[in-house]
């Protein structure tokens, strides 16, 4: 076996760490240019509630939808349109490739959408005597009919078909994702559950875009040891780890975070680049700060009479956000200024500017260098649109500006990083997570501790059914296994512990946390009885229309 100090392939000589960490030196690339991937990872648990004709959380798929996806989609396929070169790298979780292919949610998104191109007429009526607001009305307006014309007549509703046509195409590199979004170090103990996460999720990604994944977005970046040698019994070639997963690593990186490395089982591991990530990422110091932008938080679904907002108001008087937002973000709340969307444009191109001048200084900064360096950049996908409504504009006149200004910078993605670059150093890595605090704590802590004694039981048992049943061609049995199999992978997904810890939605975290054990409690009672309950089964399999062909021996 090779000792973890040893390359794959052959070697580039040894570079300090301290090389690669050092700030700007003042010395040229000798040759070779600086590679740069922007990675975004697109997930949502999954909600769906047949039962109930409206339903608030399904807004968060609504609300994406419109402000990230579709934007997304429409800002890549006009730079193809125009001829500019590009390489951008996502995730598509199973869960959000679920939902975006259900026709039940497809529907009431249309619906969603009629309801807000309503209310901007009415708001724009309201307003007609004040030009600024009447005008942001109007804006809203073409904003969501626009959106409803692209969604329903040119995508034909299919979005995964059109992010999988932009892979064929060669700009994107979409990579596979465990199944529901579980957080894997906290399901250590039980590697058969982190297997069938993992596999399961390759299995929907081979569905929805008909072709083998290399690359794998680890939940929450959380990485525990042994998960490199899952991944590689999956045949994932690369992943994406947080900057101190792999700086921590043994034996220390040579090139830091400027260069990938191969697990001791495989795979390579890409860090997170902290700086670039900050820029973009934080509302405090990074650009999304900046006053000119939209604010989130300051909605007309919050602020107009509850008698004015008619479908945005659920019957228990529970307020919801509209998607309509008049004020940046200056000031205190009650003291923001009006929104101006070109105001906001023109400055999202000149953040766009400021970042591919810092990018492409720090490559410039780090000297003559006997390798190429690489720097990745993960995100929220939600980010760009959602959380930061100017991020998609951002991100086009940043590739606009590399595709002008190519000279000593690349847009790239890791796997034809790595393709291109096979010769790596060998690290440990060490355990970690993008969260707070950079391990566990976001997942568990003092508010959703209690879900795990659960959770590990219920998971025991599925392993221990998988077990007895291994052999079985009994149809019942097989239907019963898979539906047990996918109640406990929807109860596993980070983001009920997630909701739980920020008390954003507790309630409903801790319902569907819940509902998903009992039922999967009781599916696997009538497994070990032997007397399968049909109409139970049945209904169960109605309420959860995910992972069709779940391989349920995953826990063997």
């Amino acid at each position: 076996m090779l000792m973890l100090e040893t390359l794959r392939e052959s070697a580039p000589s040894h570079l300090d760490l301290s090389l690669a960490l050092s700030a700007f030196s003042g010395h040229q690339l000798a040759m070779g240019i600086g590679s740069f991937a922007f990675v975004l990872h697109a997930h949502l648990p999954f909600v769906r509630h047949p039962e109930h004709d409206d339903f608030l959380e399904e807004d968060w798929f609504f609300e994406a939808l419109t402000e990230t996806y579709l934007p997304l989609i429409r800002m890549m396929r006009g730079l193809r349109e125009d001829g500019v070169p590009f390489r951008l790298t996502i995730s598509l979780t199973p869960t959000l490739g679920a939902m975006l292919r259900d026709e039940l949610l497809q529907q009431r998104y249309l619906r969603h959408l009629d309801r807000l191109i309503a209310l901007a007429r009415q708001e724009s009526e309201r307003n007609r005597h004040h030009p600024q607001l009447r005008n942001l009305g109007e804006f809203y307006e073409r904003l969501f009919s626009e959106a409803r014309a692209f969604f329903d007549e040119t995508l034909e509703r299919d979005v995964v078909r059109a992010f999988r046509e932009l892979q064929e195409q060669g700009n994107l590199e979409i990579i596979a994702s465990a199944a529901t979004h579980g957080f894997l170090p906290l399901l250590q103990d039980f590697p058969e559950a982190q297997r069938a996460q993992i596999r399961i999720g390759c299995d929907s990604y081979r569905e929805m875009f008909g072709r083998e994944p290399t690359g794998f977005w680890l939940p929450e970046c959380g990485y525990s040891s042994g998960l490199d040698a899952i991944l590689q019994e999956a045949n994932i070639r690369w992943f994406v780890i947080d900057t101190h997963g792999l700086l921590f690593g043994q034996p220390r990186p040579r090139y830091g975070l400027f260069a990938p490395a191969y697990t001791p089982a495989g795979p390579a591991a890409f860090a997170r680049d902290g700086e670039s990530s900050r820029e973009v990422w934080s509302a405090e110091s990074g650009y999304p700060g900046d006053p000119v932008y939209r604010d989130f938080y300051r909605d007309v679904g919050f602020d107009r009479p509850q008698a004015e907002l008619q479908a945005f108001v659920k019957p228990e008087g529970v307020r919801k956000f509209s998607g309509i937002k008049y004020h940046r973000v200056s000031g205190r709340t009650e003291e923001k200024e009006f929104y101006d969307p070109a105001w906001a444009l023109a400055a999202a191109d000149e953040h766009a500017r400021d970042f591919f001048e810092k990018q492409r200084a720090r490559f410039l900064g780090l000297g003559d260098l006997d390798f190429d360096p690489v720097v990745v950049s993960p995100f929220d996908a939600e980010l760009f649109g959602h959380w930061w409504f100017e991020g998609p504009r951002f991100l086009e006149s940043f590739i606009r500006i590399a595709a002008r200004e190519a000279e000593g910078f690349r847009l790239t993605t890791p796997g034809e990083f790595l393709r291109s670059h096979p010769s790596q150093q060998i690290v440990r890595l060490n355990p970690s997570s993008w969260g707070e605090n950079g391990f566990n704590s976001v997942w568990l802590d003092e508010k959703n501790a209690w879900i795990y004694p659960v959770l590990h039981a219920a998971t025991r048992r599925m392993i221990e059914l998988a077990r007895t049943h291994r052999g079985t061609n009994d149809a019942a049995t097989e239907r019963a296994l898979r539906q047990a199999a996918r109640e406990l992978l929807l109860a596993q997904s980070s983001d009920w512990a997630f909701l739980l810890k920020n008390q954003t939605a507790p309630e409903y975290a801790t319902a569907r946390t819940r509902e998903h054990l009992l039922r999967f409690n009781r599916l696997a009672e009538s497994l070990h009885s032997g007397k399968i309950d049909s109409p139970f089964l049945s209904e169960c399999e109605a309420r959860t229309p995910i992972f069709p062909n779940l391989d349920w021996r995953a826990y063997v």
